[in-house]
Formats: C-alpha cells, sequence, structure tokens
C-alpha cells in the first residue's frame, strides 16, 4: 500500500528543512509539497532537497489557505492513502509505516496520528542554526550558549539520533496545560470510547490519514473553511460511514512557533460556516468544550465538556443544561 505523503508549507523554509530530513529517513513512498504563497526561500529548500529526494513540488503564486493547499496536493498523489503533514511537523522514524498498517487492517478508515511538540523552537526562525525570530534577538541573547545549544533542531540529530528529540518531545501540538488535556481526551476517546459518535472532533490538522478514493469522493477539504477543516471533514467522512481511528505510535514533533497560532475560541468565524454546514448540536458545543479546558474557564463547573463521550451525551440532550446560555457566557463566539 502506497502512501502519498502531502506537506503544505508558507514561510518556514528552515523548518521545512527539517521536516525533509525527518521523510529522508522512511523511503518507498511518495512526498508532495505544497508551497500555499511563501515569500521566503521555500524554493530554494525544495530545489536542494529535490537533488537527493524524489519529490512533487506544487506553487501557489499567493496563498490559497490550508484547505485549497491540501487539496491541490490529494489530486496530483498517485498513493491509496493520503498523509497530511504540516511545513514545521518532523516526522517520527514509524509514523509511515503505522498509517499504513492501519489502513491495510481497516477499510473506510480516518486515522489520527499521536502530535507532539518542541516547545524549545517557539523562539527561533531557524532551529538548526538558533537564529532568533524578528522581535527574538534580546531573548535569545540573553541566554546562555549552552541554552540556545539545547533548544536546537539539527539535521544530524534527525538522521542519526532521532531518540534524542524524541525525549525533548511533549504530547499535543501546543505548549500549555489546555492543548495538553485537549490532547488527553482525544487520545483517550479514541482509545478507549470506538463506539463514541463524536469521535471526529479528535481529527488532526497534521498527522491526519485518509484513503485517496474516498477523500476525492467527499470533496475534499471545504474551501470555505481554513480552521477547523478536518474537523467538518471528518465529521462529513463519518456520517458517510467512515470510522476516526488512532495510528498508535504514528508520531509527529510541531516545532513550535510564538505567533502565528489561530486559537478556535478567537478567531470563531469558522462556527458559523461549520454550523451552516452541519447545524447539529455538536459542532455548537465544540468551543464550550474547548473552553472548559481553560485554567481561567467561564463555563460554570456543572456545565463544563471534559471528554468526547461528554460533548456526545451533552449533543444528544442527555443533560439539563442549557448550553445556548452557556455559549453566551464565553466572549466573542457567534450567536448558532
Amino acid at each position: 500500500m502506497r502512501i502519498s505523503v502531502v506537506i503544505r508549507t508558507k514561510d518556514e523554509a528552515d523548518r521545512l528543512r527539517l521536516v525533509l530530513a525527518s521523510l529522508s529517513r522512511q523511503a518507498g513512498d511518495e512526498i508532495i509539497i505544497v508551497d500555499d504563497g511563501s515569500s521566503d526561500h521555500t524554493a530554494d529548500v525544495i530545489a536542494d532537497a529535490a537533488r537527493v529526494m524524489d519529490l512533487k513540488a506544487l506553487r501557489h503564486s499567493t496563498a490559497r489557505g490550508r484547505s485549497e493547499a491540501s487539496n491541490a496536493g490529494a489530486r496530483v498523489a498517485s498513493g491509496s492513502v493520503i498523509l497530511f503533514f504540516d511545513g514545521d511537523t518532523l516526522v517520527g522514524p514509524e509514523c509511515i509505516a503505522r498509517h499504513r498498517d492501519a489502513h491495510a487492517a481497516a477499510a473506510n478508515f480516518l486515522g489520527r496520528g499521536e502530535t507532539f511538540h518542541l516547545r524549545g523552537a517557539r523562539f527561533l526562525l531557524d532551529p538548526e542554526e538558533g537564529t532568533p525570530r524578528t522581535g527574538e534577538e534580546t531573548r535569545i541573547a540573553r541566554l546562555p550558549l549552552a541554552e540556545v545549544e539545547r533548544m536546537k533542531v539539527t539535521r544530524q540529530q534527525i538522521l542519526e539520533d532521532f531518540g534524542s528529540i524524541e525525549r525533548r518531545a511533549e504530547p499535543a501540538i501546543y505548549p500549555g496545560a489546555g492543548p495538553r488535556e485537549l490532547y488527553e481526551l482525544e487520545i483517550a476517546a479514541l482509545r478507549d470510547h470506538p463506539e463514541c459518535g463524536t469521535l471526529w472532533a479528535a481529527s488532526s490538522g497534521s498527522n491526519f490519514s485518509v484513503r485517496r478514493e474516498a477523500f476525492l469522493a467527499a470533496g475534499g477539504f471545504d474551501p470555505d473553511l481554513d480552521n477547523n477543516e478536518h474537523r467538518e471533514l471528518a465529521l462529513r467522512m463519518c456520517k458517510a460511514g467512515a470510522r476516526m481511528g488512532l495510528v498508535d505510535g504514528a508520531r509527529n514533533y510541531h516545532l513550535t512557533h510564538r505567533t502565528g497560532w489561530r486559537d478556535p475560541l478567537v478567531e470563531s468565524d469558522w462556527e458559523r460556516v461549520f454550523y451552516q454546514k452541519h447545524p447539529i448540536m455538536a459542532v455548537k458545543l465544540l468551543s464550550v468544550m474547548w473552553a472548559s479546558l481553560s485554567r481561567t474557564s467561564c463555563v460554570p463547573p456543572g456545565a463544563r465538556i471534559t471528554s468526547l463521550p461528554e460533548l456526545e451525551r451533552a449533543a444528544n440532550g442527555l443533560t439539563e443544561v442549557d448550553y445556548d446560555a452557556v455559549r453566551r457566557m464565553i466572549p466573542g463566539l457567534p450567536i448558532l
């Protein structure tokens, strides 16, 4: 079973170089890079990698967003399974093989891998050289040289000692208690509650696999969404009979960044689009669940949703909580 790895990237050339190094350790699969309107030296990184790796590269002269970039990569893929990554997520040594085995064992499967992060990279423009991001120069200059060295992620580590990277990694795609709790509840649901009707909410934007024919038949990611598009696709495909599942041991490692994270509780325009397409209670409750995980949550204790089975129960009206009233307590959410 051949897997097509589709990498979406924009203005993260130095991170992309490291991602491609992590993929060079895993021969035999197709790699497609979609450069979604980069203005940095991404083209040079791709050209350098193409000298030693078999790559397909697409370039959008102007950014079209994650959904369009993903769909463009899928259209030119030749593998029976598509595995999506971002240009700042290192691919663990067994990741592709684990996704392949999972799809070989189950038909109509949507695979969620284990998503980890490397927080030390968040202040660095180039994690290999230790170059600071714009605005972080003073912070990095104040650090002891030994600390800056520990923050680095190098191609040598990736190629010769990936275990040193794994030992630094922490669960969840971003640092922080909230992302960690969200990761844990998603993985717990996938492992322990395979019958749960809201497993689509455990889909991830990176380290996510799907059969190519099923993906194209479903129309791919919705171009009207550029945040939570992976959850919308998973919901749509699960409605059509697909099964969401965990791909144990298929790990990726996010090279974190301090800016650029799009908080779905702050940038909430996606909710209107998502809910118009799927006017179900579970969609309205996603933000309630995420807000419930905050240390300063404005969600009353008796209304908090802290697991996917609880999300399903609330969505099915099996509580006495007025969740429309709860949503009004969360600043910035639209009325749905």
